[in-house]
């Protein structure tokens, strides 16, 4: 390798490295160095209308790819930009490397245009965040960022180039050569530590099996559907588990999470063990089933559990979760049938059909989301943005595989929804890829429409239409009564749609939605779909559900 090449040039052959296909991002004056490698590359930089939109690209990037997705950004406001996606990856568990230019280093110790210690503004937000002070370091730090963003719990890492530096050249030698990314081996959980577990499962009258967003990352979907058909133990999973085992699995009692007490919380309650897989206090927080402290946990994971008074598991099974799974079930049986659950899961079933040829418009939301499981496949996406409609998501949308409805319930981020189906189309343009968001949350990244429409990607984005922040009106009216500073006005939907050049549609009655859903993913183009929502079935679920629990109480 030249002795000639400069840091900006090595930066990118390391990325190139490990195996990097995508840079999402804004240049920016402070990173033109780097723009001008990533040109001669053969990484394919995608320009975005918004720094955010871009972390969010690569924050849904590495949750569908388990590798780190890239984004990009210049110093100051690009930086600062890019925060709110860099966050929500790291809250989630997606793998995220973030890179930002910086003034140069002879600036630095004054007050300077643009200028902010983007370390230290990295630090919270991130697993590691470093600035590159010296050409000879890069391919460290580089590699050093991956392996920490991509290890278990995964996250993101930042670095930070400034202009100086990224001119200058790399001494030869091994810093000249990008490190290798090696190949790591899966740990075992010890057999003590099974065969005590393999008891208690054993000796466990109802048992419960809680998943969560680990065991999706760690692929075992498999294993786990495994083991619960044998031991015929029920199954909670979180909402972003969905589909770790097929939704029609006569153990699967679906997803917990929403704000009300629903059909799972009664059943986590009445378990004398709950078997914790892969499960992540930051999905679902264990004071919302465990408020007392009283149950009897395994942890099943890769890594220790968190420390909780509210989440103190008798027994840690640490090591690969498919192995773990499949070892417990060598060493125990159970025979015995979940009776009670199981005629749960049959009343579970008759609600959730209730509404799914009602007529009424505007459209409920539970018909809403039973049109779109009729048109998506088992393997297309769904990615929901955050509101309102993220619950109805969560508890009425059934998935069969695991990575087909994303939410992000880590650090729950409104916007996600059209920057994370651009990208997921990319990875699988094989696959339909819907959007859903609501009003709220479409208009704070709906620029994407136009980086979608240059890259000639078919998204659909369904909107529901409220002209109102659903979700807090829907707490404000549980709590005090009536709501406030929520509603608002939208522009012409489908207009705004047309404005980039893209099919926009508008919903007048109920069953127009399922042929306009086909009509859109027909096309070569991204669509924008206007679907007014009728969430005064918002407080009605409240109310329902209210009545359900105290009747299985």
């Amino acid at each position: 390798m030249s002795q000639d090449i400069t840091v900006a040039q090595m930066l990118v052959k390391c990325l190139e490295s490990e195996g990097v296909k995508y840079i999402f991002g804004i240049p920016g004056e402070e990173n033109l160095a780097v723009m001008e490698a990533i040109k001669d590359s053969n990484i394919q930089f995608i320009t975005v209308r918004h720094e955010q939109a871009a972390a969010f690209m690569a924050d849904v990037y590495g949750r569908l790819t388990r590798k780190a997705g890239v984004c990009l950004a210049t110093l100051g406001p690009g930086a600062t930009n890019l925060i709110t996606g860099v966050a929500d990856a790291n809250s989630d568990g997606a793998p995220l490397i973030a890179i930002t230019g910086q003034v140069g280093t002879e600036r630095m110790h004054i007050t300077s245009h643009q200028f902010l210690d983007l370390v230290e503004l990295f630090k919270p937000i991130t697993k590691r965040t470093k600035q590159v002070v010296r050409p000879d370091t890069v391919s460290e730090i580089v590699r050093i960022a991956f392996k920490y963003a991509e290890s278990e719990k995964p996250g993101a890492c930042h670095i930070d180039v400034p202009c100086n530096i990224a001119a200058m050249t790399i001494p030869e030698g091994p810093s000249a050569i990008p490190l290798h990314r090696g190949q790591q081996s899966h740990e075992v959980a010890s057999l003590d530590t099974i065969e005590l577990a393999a008891g208690e499962i054993y000796q466990a009258k109802t048992p419960v099996i809680l998943v969560g967003h680990s065991a999706v990352r760690s692929q075992a979907s498999g294993a786990l559907t495994a083991f619960v058909n044998k031991l015929r133990i029920p199954v909670v999973h979180t909402m972003m588990a969905k589909g770790i085992i097929p939704y029609d699995n006569p153990y699967c009692m679906w997803s917990i999470g929403i704000p009300q007490k629903d059909y799972q919380n009664k059943i986590l309650e009445e378990a004398d063990l709950i078997i914790a897989v892969g499960y992540d206090i930051v999905e679902f927080a264990p004071s919302k089933w465990n408020p007392d402290g009283n149950h009897r946990i395994i942890h099943i994971d890769s890594r220790s559990a968190h420390v909780n008074k509210l989440f103190q598991p008798e027994i840690e099974v640490i090591g690969d979760i498919s192995e773990s799974l499949k070892q417990i079930m060598n060493r125990c049986t159970r025979t015995v049938e979940p009776t009670k659950i199981l005629a749960l899961k049959e009343a579970m079933v008759k609600e959730h059909a209730a509404f799914e040829e009602d007529d009424a418009f505007p459209m409920k939301p539970q018909r809403i989301i039973s049109d779109i499981r009729k048109v998506l496949g088992k393997s297309d996406i769904l990615i929901s943005d955050v509101g309102a409609h993220k619950m109805w998501i969560a508890r009425q949308y059934h998935c069969y595989e695991p990575n087909t409805c994303l939410i992000s319930n880590g650090f729950a981020t409104m916007g996600i929804s059209v920057p994370g189906a651009i990208v997921a189309k990319l990875i699988y343009p094989q696959k339909r890829v819907l959007a859903v968001t609501g009003d709220g949350g479409f208009m704070m990244n709906s620029q994407e429409l136009e980086t979608a429409k240059r890259l000639g990607i078919n998204i659909v984005v369904l909107i529901f239409h409220d002209s109102s922040y659903g979700l807090i009106k829907w707490k404000q009216d549980e709590r005090y009564g009536d709501h406030c500073y929520v509603d608002f006005d939208n522009p012409d939907f489908v207009k705004y749609a047309e404005s980039f050049g893209i099919g926009g549609y508008r919903i007048n009655k109920a069953e127009e939605l399922v042929p306009t859903l086909e009509e859109a993913f027909s096309k070569n183009e991204p669509a924008v779909i206007d679907c007014p929502v009728d969430y005064d079935e918002n407080m009605k679920l409240t109310e329902e559900l209210r009545k359900i629990y105290e009747s299985l109480s």
